[in-house]
């Protein structure tokens, strides 16, 4: 046995056998600063120490609408299990220990696994963006099935410079809908270029437009934004200065907020990337998020140890700089991502009279021959398509097949000529096969890595998704803590959920404490696993019985209640 579990066993057999009571939650918690990292042969975590058993004076007559019984507790710190009961009382942690109090309800977690709900800082769910990547939003599909089924309970979406254009009024909109999981959300950039600058145009700011960025960032600050959101290879963000982001990561700085940030370059250029990144949190003193941590394209692979020890050497002058990964060695964006930015610039009428001027079409085509030449690449058989409402046949197919369906014919010239197509009538999403297995597992285990699926809340049967969006949670747990052993289960769940929790500062969420706020997941870590794959995307996931959201279950015995429990998180006045 390993030390850490003989003295949890200790600690378990001395407690006291009669009910504990709980001691008076803090009005917020604490924000802590994570510690600089430094690379070693396999990273381990250094939590703060596991919260002692509750310590106020035993209340036994105190009534509990829910116990939690005989489970295997995982507290979120990244300490070893403990078996213990959780009681819980209007919605948060009123108890830990050997309990035996009345409740209104309870549940038998034997030879299961208790754990905080698993909190996914990266996801687009607002019905704006929604075609830009490829997702639904949380307000059409409130129960979010998707997400419980892998042990979800909060989510930030307006990632990647996308996000409602109405901070306040999306997350009013999310506590009347009232949908299964907590939602928050970050302003995204290129939804305040594309508002203060009247388009997408390829150019600087004016001092004015500057300043209307810098009202509209600030009203959503206010409105409980998290933080600033950049997309850097998305027009019109891709047409953005550093200057003009250090400033307005200055105005999130100013409320608390993070600047998490999908960098410029995620292939050979990563590193530039990275500078800039770097750049940003130290001019603006805020606190970075690289999202979606990955090395694109086959001239990157092999990179991680170099990345990593960019963004170590970054933590040990003091800023504080983290990132979040998916377990994927395939992404999912926007098709358009394979054609040049400028010649999107102005949008699809303007793309549409480009790709008809026989010159300016010949220099598009010229510089995606140069885009592929950076990427390592020949063709676009390594892209899938996702989701086309113009045609959905084409969905699930790689861009060859589908030219070869629609055009007769799989050449390079083909393969241009549907993406021209599809761009034009109305765009698309894809699934790209773009990163290698062991950068990604790289990338995954490093401390200041945080579990994240870049999903939005799904249909089943609908479209082709990449399949992050049904088993990103699960399929760490089954792949990289049960079956390769590159992560301790307890540092898989530290990467759900106290490190999100801390690094966005979402209070009272992401532990297992007295005082936290419910939401937890219970779980067989021995059967739970994802069943989506690329081309089958269409299968949740396995072995989560229960999931409660603010103390309410959403998920029982393996069945959805229909309750919706789930409200807004807002920087300032989470509760």
């Amino acid at each position: 046995m390993r030390p850490g579990l003989l003295l949890s066993a200790l600690l378990a057999a001395l407690l006291p056998l009669s009910l504990t009571a709980a001691t008076p939650p803090k009005k917020s918690a604490p924000v802590r600063k994570a510690a600089p990292s430094k690379p070693t042969a396999k990273p381990t975590a250094k939590p703060p120490a596991k919260p002692a058993s509750p310590t106020a004076k035993p209340t036994p007559n105190v009534g509990f609408d829910l116990l939690i019984k005989n489970g295997s507790l995982i507290d979120g710190t990244g300490t070893p299990a403990l078996r213990a009961d959780i009681a819980i009382k209007d919605g948060k942690i009123a108890a830990i220990g050997s309990l035996d109090a009345p409740a209104t309800d309870s549940i038998d977690a034997e030879n299961l696994t208790v754990a905080p709900g698993f909190i996914d800082v990266h996801t687009h769910a607002e019905n704006e963006v929604k075609g830009a990547v490829g997702g639904d939003d949380i307000l059409s599909i409130p129960d979010a099935e998707n997400f419980v089924r892998m042990g979800v309970t909060s989510i930030i979406t307006g990632n990647c410079g996308l996000s409602s254009s109405q901070i306040r009024t999306f997350l009013n909109a999310v506590d009347t809908t009232h949908p299964a999981i907590n939602v928050g959300t970050l302003a995204g950039h290129n939804t305040l270029r594309e508002s203060a600058m009247g388009g997408i145009l390829r150019r600087p700011p004016t001092p004015e437009e500057q300043e209307r960025m810098r009202s509209l960032l600030e009203e959503a600050m206010r409105a409980g934004a998290f933080g600033l959101s950049t997309g850097l290879i998305y027009v019109p963000g891709s047409f953005s200065t550093t200057d003009e982001l250090v400033d307005l990561a200055r105005t999130a700085a100013e409320h608390g907020g993070i600047y998490a940030s999908h960098m410029r370059y995620e292939t050979t250029r990563i590193f530039e990337a990275l500078d800039e990144v770097i750049r940003i949190a130290r001019e603006a003193g805020i606190r970075a998020q690289v999202s979606h941590l990955k090395l694109s394209g086959p001239s990157a692979w092999g990179k991680a140890p170099e990345v990593l020890a960019k963004l170590n050497a970054a933590r040990s002058e003091g800023l504080q700089i983290t990132h979040d990964c998916y377990a994927y060695t395939y992404s999912s964006t926007g098709l358009a991502q394979l054609i040049p930015d400028a010649a999107l610039e102005g949008g699809r009428d303007a793309f549409r009279t480009r790709i008809a001027h026989p010159e300016q079409r010949a220099a598009i085509i010229a510089e995606m021959a140069e885009m592929r030449k950076r990427w390592g690449r020949t063709d676009y058989a390594y892209a899938t398509v996702a989701r086309y409402d113009t045609n959905p046949s084409l969905q699930g197919k790689t861009i060859a097949d589908a030219a070869r369906q629609t055009l007769g014919s799989d050449t390079l010239d083909a393969q241009i000529e549907l993406l021209f197509q599809i761009e034009a009538n109305g765009g698309g999403s894809g699934v790209f096969q773009n990163m290698n297995q062991p950068d990604m597992v790289a990338f995954l285990s490093h401390p200041m890595t945080m579990i994240a699926s870049d999903g939005s809340p799904r249909r089943l049967g609908e479209a082709m998704p990449h399949p992050r969006s049904f088993g990103n949670n699960a399929r760490v747990l089954a792949q990289h803590v049960r079956g390769n052993g590159t992560l301790l289960l307890e540092e898989a769940i530290r990467k759900m959920t106290s490190l999100p929790a801390d690094t966005f500062r979402i209070q009272n969420r992401g532990r297992i404490e007295v005082g936290a706020i419910a939401d937890l997941v219970i779980f067989d870590p021995n059967t739970v696993t994802d069943r989506s794959e690329v081309g089958d995307p269409h299968h949740l996931s396995e072995g989560f019985t229960t999931v409660l959201v603010n103390g309410v279950p959403v998920l029982r015995d393996g069945k959805m209640t229909g309750q919706r429990p789930g409200k807004s998180l807002r920087l300032e006045s989470n509760p």
